[in-house]
């Protein structure tokens, strides 16, 4: 239990609690922050308030001595706490609009990934109907769903108990047309990258799942797992119009930048760009999502794999857009904030990666009307990412996207 202190007492610098009162009826942002006016004590004054909870080891300042306790301020009109009100039920409007908004690119993201599902199916049988589909869904992605800095949350809600190829495909997808959407692609570029990404491990269905699912497996197992790549092309062969650069990405998305990569062990600037691009997205799609969930690793913890660990294997150039992409915190990770509260990024910020938009658990808040908190606008910071695992089962419940409590829980370890 946190010690309380009198309003009286209260100056700027120190960090107070006002859990006890519902969000909407308090004008602040958070219901725990560090003061920062006397403005604010007039408030908490004028909202009937005589103590509060403190944090001295968050606070920048003391409560004033007893003897300086000054009498409570009258003067505070209830025109002005009301207009904060308005301002901040105003905010709540715009953040119920911003969820709708991010409802409906999670709609088509679903409806996108289960027709890469069907082109991935069809295409040995019906191959250019399905490669027509293919052009016309990723014209789609590039016209539409790219228009929203949000997009990669919709990677890390897609999670699946059962990750399978068309999951992946949409994936690689949605990584690459972002990475190339940061690198300036034009528009037939970006389409070509598309097309590869949906069709980069079109190889795979002809390896069985016994091979694909072994993360130990034998020198023969691992030869029969290289050669996907020779499959998909041999796959994508009766695809009569499909652009070069389409299968290069097939061709080439295992290739590693320092040429330990496969089947041609091609160094450098001699693997194609938009292979490059594949490979990245490619690898942060296998990190997050394995096919076996137990190690499985958080969205941040998968950039910092890529970055501090695996970095000569990609293009340096690209690797630093597709983090900026994606954020240091990307969409789907827990984070602990430096006020103590708990929340989920939903969308990051390519100009300031340390400040991502943020769901923030609050029980006294409905799930359904889940705090949106831009950082930009709050007296917090992200202090780190917090494993799923470590967190208690509720705040995993009220955080989690829709339907992914399962993989959170007992997915990450």
């Amino acid at each position: 239990m946190k010690p309380t202190v009198s309003v009286d007492r209260l100056q700027p610098g120190i960090f107070i609690s006002i859990t006890g009162i519902k969000w909407f009826d308090h004008p602040f942002l958070l219901s725990h922050f560090r003061l920062s006016s006397q403005e604010q004590i007039k408030v908490l004054r004028s909202l009937g308030l005589q103590t509060v909870e403190w944090d001295p080891a968050r606070s920048t300042a003391q409560p004033l001595p007893e003897s300086q306790e000054v009498p409570a301020e009258e003067d505070f009109s209830a025109a002005v706490l009301g207009s904060m009100l308005d301002a901040k039920r105003e905010r709540s409007e715009r953040v119920r609009q911003q969820r709708e908004g991010l409802a409906r690119c999670e709609r088509l993201f679903e409806q996108e990934a289960s027709g890469v599902g069907d082109v991935l199916r069809d295409l040995a049988a019906r191959p250019n109907e399905s490669y027509s589909r293919a052009k016309s869904t990723v014209g789609r992605m590039v016209g539409n769903l790219l228009d929203t800095e949000s997009v990669a949350v919709h990677l890390v809600n897609m999670k699946t108990k059962e990750p399978g190829l068309a999951h992946h495909a949409m994936n690689v997808l949605v990584l690459s047309l972002l990475l190339g959407k940061a690198a300036g692609l034009g528009e037939e570029d970006m389409r070509f990258l598309g097309l590869g990404a949906m069709l980069h491990d079109l190889g795979k269905v002809d390896v069985p799942a016994r091979v694909l699912r072994n993360a130990h497996r034998t020198t023969s197992e691992e030869q029969f797992y290289q050669a996907h790549v020779g499959y998909g092309i041999k796959n994508a062969a009766s695809i009569r119009e499909l652009p070069v650069p389409v299968r290069n990405v097939i061709a080439c998305h295992h290739e590693r930048w320092d040429g330990s990569g496969f089947p041609n062990r091609l160094l450098g600037e001699k693997i194609p760009r938009l292979a490059r691009m594949a490979a990245i997205a490619n690898r942060y799609d296998n990190l997050c999502n394995p096919f076996d969930l137990k190690t499985a690793r958080t969205p941040a913890e998968a950039v910092a794999v890529m970055f501090r660990d695996e970095q000569k294997h990609f293009d340096p150039e690209l690797l630093k857009l597709f983090v900026k992409a994606v954020g240091v915190y990307p969409p789907g990770c827990f984070v602990a904030l430096s006020d103590g509260s708990v929340g989920l990024v939903v969308e990051t910020n390519s100009a300031d990666l340390l400040h991502p938009l943020i769901m923030l658990y609050d029980p006294s808040v409905p799930r359904s009307e889940a705090l949106l908190i831009d950082l930009h606008e709050a007296d917090a910071k992200v202090e780190s990412a917090i494993s799923p695992a470590k967190l208690p089962i509720e705040v995993v419940e009220y955080l989690a996207p829709r339907g992914r409590v399962d993989y959170y829980i007992e997915g990450v370890h």
